[in-house]
């Protein structure tokens, strides 16, 4: 297929709108088509299991969310339905804060995200914050949500997750209960001085994030943004080695047109946005690793080590 048939969002849109206008046999048949559809997304992302190469997010995750306890928790927003984060959190044993109980069944509630976790010993008076613990929004949903009458419970393998699929009604869908939640999340962080944007994998095509984003580079003069993205430079020149992002090179063809005017807004001289040419995986990489193991990180390293092997022969 070719031009507007590979754009799966207009496509459920324009399918969606039919059956909304329309009571007949044709009707029938592409609701059928759209619950087929939603249900091979859904398998489609349910991919991760314990031997998945999630080596980028675990590096992204440890780079970005270990620092001092002093310092506000890393926020981490993605609009990915898939469990990548979770499982690369629980391999690099950081904890997630992303608004559901701690208690089983796991039901969601906004005001989870107000919570912290500590360490309490009889020798401390005060409170002592825990290492390692970061907040995670899944703008669009996740596959293993769930709703169970008036709750949000977190279960996987279910046949009807809690997602925003791809199609024009998303921008409205955001701004329901949960999704109304992390969008408030996104727009706050954006608004906090001195605060950076790092994004990778985002098109830009969802104009709900998007605009909040120039929004927040037009009010907020201290918010640093880093993009990177292989929008930035064409398959030609890709193919050279050269990446490069030069003022004066196009854009990828059929990438949003966000992109541009990023580059149009370092042309004329905003020093608080980088451009980077690269993948995910590029982005992990450049992320310089600025805050060393703690001593607990080390002993758990040994621990878990030791734990594998027996009489000196790996188990």
């Amino acid at each position: 297929a070719k031009g507007s048939d590979t754009n799966i969002e207009k496509l459920l849109t324009q399918c969606k709108i039919y059956v909304e206008l329309f009571d007949n046999i044709d009707s029938a048949t592409i609701k059928t088509f759209i619950e087929t559809a939603e249900k091979a997304i859904s398998t489609r992302v349910s991919f991760v299991s314990e031997n998945t190469d999630l080596q980028a997010h675990g590096m992204v995750i440890r780079k970005i969310a270990r620092r001092g306890i002093r310092k506000p928790r890393a926020k981490f927003f993605t609009t990915n339905y898939d469990l990548c984060f979770e499982y690369a959190a629980r391999a690099q044993r950081f904890t997630i804060i992303d608004g559901f109980s701690h208690a089983m069944p796991q039901i969601y509630d906004r005001g989870h995200f107000s919570h912290d976790i500590v360490r309490r010993e009889n020798a401390k008076e005060g409170p002592d914050y825990i290492e390692n613990v970061f907040h995670l929004y899944k703008l669009h949903g996740s596959i293993d949500w769930k709703r169970s009458g008036a709750d949000i419970v977190r279960t996987e393998g279910s046949e009807t997750p809690l997602l925003i699929f791809p199609r024009d009604s998303k921008y409205q869908e955001a701004f329901e209960p949960p999704y109304l939640d992390m969008m408030g999340a996104f727009q706050s962080a954006l608004r906090e001085p001195d605060t950076a944007l790092i994004v990778s994998g985002f098109g830009f095509n969802d104009d709900h994030l998007s605009k909040p984003v120039m929004a927040a580079l037009e009010a907020n003069m201290s918010l640093k943004l880093i993009v990177c993205d292989v929008a930035f430079l064409r398959d030609d020149v890709l193919v050279k080695g050269d990446h490069s992002v030069a003022e004066v090179s196009a854009v990828r063809d059929g990438v949003s047109s966000y992109f541009e005017r990023f580059k149009q807004l370092v042309r004329t001289g905003d020093q608080r946005i980088t451009l980077l040419s690269g993948r995910f995986e590029d982005l992990a990489l450049a992320i310089p690793d600025l805050v060393a193991q703690t001593e607990r990180e080390r002993h758990l390293d040994r621990m878990q080590a030791a734990r594998g092997f027996g009489d000196g022969v790996p188990s």
